[in-house]
């Protein structure tokens, strides 16, 4: 099973997280105004503290962290330090989808359906939004 981390940021996260939603990079922006819409009826949000970490974008139902990764992640210590953030995700039972920002600029709309594709398939069976799962709840009872 998954190691018990908390999901609640530490201090420090959560002040930094609170931080960057006031300032969005250029790609995280239009991709923000789209994810808040709750596309496919998922619940995104931005900044999100857990752990020592801030995440750009974390659907909580499908437990899925989405990325905007500019050039800088490619250089010095960074790819380090993300293989390091991305394993202690994964023992939270957290997946990581990295996403280049030069293609969120190109390509919205791909990159969007891309992610909402990725956590429809993680999210539970029971969940409402889930493809194959039961269906709405006024559908089951008595008519």
């Amino acid at each position: 099973m998954f190691k018990d981390h908390s999901p609640k940021g530490s201090k420090r996260a959560v002040q930094r997280a609170r931080a960057r939603r006031r300032e969005m990079s250029l790609p995280e922006g239009p991709l923000w105004r789209e994810l808040r819409k709750r596309p496919a009826g998922l619940k995104f949000r931005h900044e999100h503290a857990t752990g020592e970490f801030s995440l750009d974008f974390y659907c909580s139902d499908a437990r899925l962290a989405v990325e905007v990764d500019g050039e800088a992640h490619d250089f010095g210590t960074r790819p380090a330090r993300d293989a390091r953030r991305d394993g202690w995700l994964a023992e939270c039972g957290i997946a990581t989808l990295r996403v280049p920002a030069a293609e969120v600029l190109r390509d919205l709309d791909g990159v969007l359906r891309g992610v909402v594709a990725e956590a429809l398939s993680r999210l539970p069976l029971h969940h409402p939004a889930a493809p194959g799962g039961p269906p709405p709840r006024d559908k089951l009872g008595e008519e």
